[in-house]
């Protein structure tokens, strides 16, 4: 047995790199053998451990590991100058084993199949048929909305609470289940983040922690966003690393759902990512399209719009800057740029279907 392994387990970290980034050149690998084979059963495991918890284990447990780490730092900070050789081992230890758990329980996910592939859908589309499937979106979100409130200029009021809303989320999962078995989501594990008003502050409205498996919501955020939100990071937990994906798994599971708030939730959430791709194509176009948009579906937009305006600070852009360097270390090249990608995916599903 060796007498000090901490060497060894440091420097681990060099041929865990290069692992990694060898079996990304192989997808069809991962997908097989990581996405679809190991992964399920490590997401399933935390899911039935920790799932039942009513709060975020995972909250808590970075919450003490920063502790720690700030603890750490002190009481060693001599270390720096007078045993720097070990002091850097240390550091590395920790690394490497946080590199090697982040991969193993989640983050090869970035590496699997794309997504349009297993869907056998085309990666890009025609500005024409951008505009068909928005004014598809605008007529079944006008409708849901006037069944809903009666009156098309008034905004639509989620009846539910927050926790009632995570716990309707499954259930769009199961409707997909029917169609796309291996989104089967069973058991959930589904959380209000103990620190929503930081992740307000930081700009996100959710996420998952590849530690423990848990999907994270802001409890801050307007309930009308809950819905999408929350089914976008069970997709995550499903496996789906990519934001782009992550989108349009949850736009299918909140549309699917038997509740017309999820469906209104679901519906207007796509058409704003197709809006957007719109404004930016042809901004004549995009003018001509809004006109047709009920004015009580453009006030629950500005009341998503003011309630981030209302947490803008100095600090969001950098954190969203690290974010987005963190996505393009991980093949996801568009950064935080690659959300908007999920309208290639909409587009060509809706267009499938007609």
């Amino acid at each position: 047995m060796l007498k000090n392994p901490k060497p060894y387990i440091a420097f681990s970290i060099i041929p865990l790199y290069f692992i990694v980034k060898l079996l990304s050149n192989y997808p069809a690998f991962i997908e097989k053998y990581y996405s679809n084979g190991l992964y399920p059963i490590i997401s399933k495991l935390f899911r039935y451990t920790l799932g039942w918890i009513p709060f975020s284990f995972g909250d808590l447990f970075y919450a003490f590991s920063i502790i720690y780490m700030i603890r750490w730092f002190v009481k060693n900070r001599r270390r720096i100058i007078k045993d720097t050789k070990n002091w850097l081992i240390d550091i590395f230890v920790a690394i490497s084993i946080f590199y090697f758990v982040f991969h193993l329980f989640w983050a090869m996910n970035y590496y699997r199949l794309p997504l349009h592939k297993n869907l056998h859908l085309e990666a890009d589309y025609t500005t024409e048929k951008l505009i068909t499937v928005t004014k598809q979106l605008i007529e079944k979100s006008n409708t849901l909305h006037l069944q809903i409130t009666k009156n098309d200029t008034v905004k639509v009021e989620m009846p539910y609470s927050k926790s009632e809303l995570l716990q309707q989320v499954p259930n769009g999962y199961t409707v997909l289940e029917e169609d796309f078995p291996h989104l089967k989501y069973h058991p959930k594990s589904i959380k209000k983040s103990l620190f929503s008003l930081p992740l307000t502050f930081m700009g996100f409205s959710g996420y998952l922690n590849p530690l423990t498996n848990e999907a994270q919501v802001d409890a801050l955020i307007p309930k009308y966003k809950f819905p999408t939100t929350a089914s976008h990071e069970v997709a995550h937990q499903l496996g789906y690393a990519a934001e782009n994906e992550a989108n349009f798994i949850g736009f299918l599971a909140a549309t699917n759902n038997p509740d017309i708030y999820f469906k209104y939730s679901g519906f207007t959430f796509g058409l704003k990512h197709c809006l957007l791709e719109v404004y930016r194509r042809d901004p004549i176009a995009y003018e001509k399209l809004l006109d047709t948009i009920n004015l009580g579906i453009i006030k629950n937009y500005q009341e998503t719009q003011a309630f981030w305006q209302s947490y803008q600070n100095i600090t969001e852009p950098i954190f969203k800057l690290v974010y987005t360097n963190f996505l393009k270390a991980n093949n996801q090249k568009g950064g935080m740029e690659s959300y908007s990608y999920v309208v290639a995916l909409l587009v060509n599903y809706q267009d499938s279907k007609i």
